[in-house]
C-alpha cells in the first residue's frame, strides 16, 4: 500500500484533526509553523501510542516544528528516557526509499557506531557510487576530506550524506596495508535489497536481506525457491544490518520460509492506542510452495531494528527452532502509519506489532542465542565469515562457537548514514 493510500486509509479512521494531515496541508496557510504546531499536537493526542503518558506541552513555546515534535514524545522508554523512534523526514526522501526503492548518497557505511578503531567499510550497496569505484566491504579508512579516523570515530558521519547529487568526499583507505585514495561522487541509485544468497555445506541456505521494502519481494521467492530447491533444509538468514522497512515486506518473506503448512496463520498484530482499537489489524501468512526451513538461523547486531527484529519474533511460534546469532538487537517492537504534511512525512510511533502468541518484549532489544562479534570482513555468504561461520557451526554442533563477542557501543540518538530503521504498516 503506497503511502498515499494509508493516509487515506487512515483518514477514513481518524478524527477531524487527522484530516488536516491527509490532505497533505496543501494551502500555504495550513503549513505556516504555528498552525502546523497545533496539527500536530491535535495528532499526537489522537494516534500517538503513549497518548495520554507523553508530555502535551504548550506549542507557543517552540521555535520549530521540529523541536516541538521531540517536545512531545514519551519519556519513559525503558533503559532509554525518551522515546527514541519517532521521526520526521522530507517526504521526497521517504518515497526515495519506502515507494521507488532508491537511494542518494556515495552508497558505503562504516562501523562507527562501535565506536572504536579500525574504522571500516562494513556495506557498499552494490549499484552505488562507492561500488563503481571499487570498495569494498572491510578496507580500512583512515581519513575522509582529510580528517583523521580518530576525529571521525566520534562524529555523527553526517560526511557520509550528501545534500544533493554530485557532491563529492575523498577517502584515503587501506586495503591489505596498501593505501589508496578514492574521491565519489553522491548518485541517485536503485537499491538492491537482496545482495546476496547461496546454498552452504550441510544443507543450509544463505539469504542476506538489507531492506524490507517491496522491490524485494519477488527476488525474495526466487532466491528461496533455488535454495530450496537445491536441498537445503535450514536457513540462515542475514539481517545484521537491517533497519527494517514494510511489515508486508516482513509478511512475505516469513510466507517463503514457513512453507505452504502455516497459511493463514497469523504473522503479525498491530495494536493501536486505546482510542484506535479499531485499527487494530494482523498480517497473515500466504504460505509458499516447498517444504518449511526446519531451523532458522537470522544473524543480528545492534543495527538489526523494527520489521527485522518482527520477522525473527513473528517467525518464532510457526518455525521448530529460531536461533539468532551476533548482537543484541536495537528494540524495536514499534511502528508507523505515516502522515503526510506540507512536504514532510511524520512517522509517529502509532502501534506495537506482537506476534502470534502475543508478544513483543524486546525494548531493550533481542538478545543473540550467541553472542558473536561482527569484524566488517569478508564476503557475506562465504562459509569462513565470522558470523555465518558461527551459524553453520551452530547448526552442526547445536552449541554456541567459542567466541567471546565484543562489547558493542549503540548510540541510539542517531543512526548513521545508510541505516533505515523502521516499520511501517504498508
Amino acid at each position: 500500500m503506497t503511502l498515499e493510500r494509508f493516509a487515506r486509509h487512515l483518514c477514513g479512521l481518524a478524527a477531524a484533526v487527522l484530516l488536516a494531515a491527509c490532505g497533505g496541508g496543501g494551502d500555504s496557510a495550513s503549513c505556516d509553523v504555528a498552525s502546523q504546531k497545533t496539527w500536530l499536537r491535535s495528532y499526537m493526542l489522537d494516534w500517538y501510542y503513549w497518548s495520554g503518558l507523553s508530555p502535551n506541552p504548550d506549542p507557543a513555546g517552540y521555535a520549530s516544528v521540529a523541536d516541538y515534535f521531540q517536545a512531545l514524545k514519551y519519556t519513559s522508554y525503558p533503559g532509554i528516557g525518551v522515546e527514541p523512534w519517532s521521526y520526521i523526514q522530507d517526504s521526497v526522501s521517504y518515497n526515495r526509499f519506502f515507494a521507488e526503492g532508491r537511494a542518494m548518497d556515495y552508497g558505503l557505511s562504516v562501523n562507527g557506531r562501535e565506536g572504536v578503531l579500525p574504522l571500516k567499510i562494513r556495506y557498499v550497496e552494490p549499484r552505488s557510487p562507492a561500488a563503481a569505484a571499487g570498495l569494498l566491504r572491510g578496507d580500512v579508512i583512515k581519513a575522509i576530506d582529510g580528517v583523521a579516523d580518530s576525529t571521525l570515530i566520534s562524529s555523527d558521519f553526517a560526511v557520509l550524506s550528501p545534500a544533493q547529487a554530485g557532491q563529492q568526499i575523498t577517502l584515503d583507505i587501506e586495503r591489505a596495508g596498501v593505501p589508496q585514495r578514492v574521491t565519489l561522487a553522491a548518485a541517485e541509485y536503485a537499491l538492491t535489497p537482496v545482495p546476496a544468497s547461496a546454498t552452504l555445506p550441510g544443507s543450509v541456505g544463505y539469504l542476506l536481506l538489507k531492506d524490507f521494502i517491496v522491490q524485494a519481494e519477488s527476488e525474495l521467492t526466487t532466491r528461496l525457491d533455488a535454495i530450496k530447491a537445491a536441498g537445503a533444509t535450514d536457513l540462515i538468514i542475514d539481517l545484521r544490518y537491517n533497519g527494517g522497512g514494510r511489515i508486508s515486506t516482513a509478511n512475505h518473506f516469513a510466507s517463503q520460509v514457513v512453507g505452504a503448512v502455516q497459511a493463514g496463520k497469523v504473522f503479525a498484530t498491530l495494536n493501536y492506542n486505546a482510542a484506535h482499537q479499531a485499527a487494530n489489524r494482523s498480517f497473515v501468512m500466504s504460505g509458499a510452495s516447498g517444504p518449511a526451513f526446519a531451523r532458522v538461523v537470522i544473524l543480528t547486531g545492534l543495527r538489526t531494528c523494527s520489521a527485522s527484529e518482527l520477522l525473527v519474533n513473528g517467525l518464532r511460534p510457526h518455525v521448530q527452532q529460531v536461533v539468532t546469532i551476533g548482537g543484541t538487537s536495537c528494540g524495536k517492537p514499534y511502528g508507523f502509519s505515516p502522515v503526510e504534511a506540507c512536504g514532510k512525512v511524520f512517522s509517529a510511533v502509532n502501534f506495537k506489532a506482537v506476534n502470534a502468541a502475543g508478544q513483543a518484549d524486546y525494548e531493550t532489544g533481542i538478545t543473540p542465542t550467541c553472542a558473536v562479534a561482527d569484524d566488517f570482513s569478508g564476503r557475506f555468504g562465504d562459509p569462513a565469515e565470522t558470523l555465518t561461520a558461527a551459524a553453520l557451526s551452530y547448526l552442526q554442533t547445536g552449541s554456541c562457537p567459542a567466541t567471546a563477542a565484543q562489547p558493542q557501543r549503540l548510540r541510539r540518538a542517531g543512526a548513521e548514514p545508510g541505516e533505515r530503521r523502521g516499520m511501517t504498516a504498508n
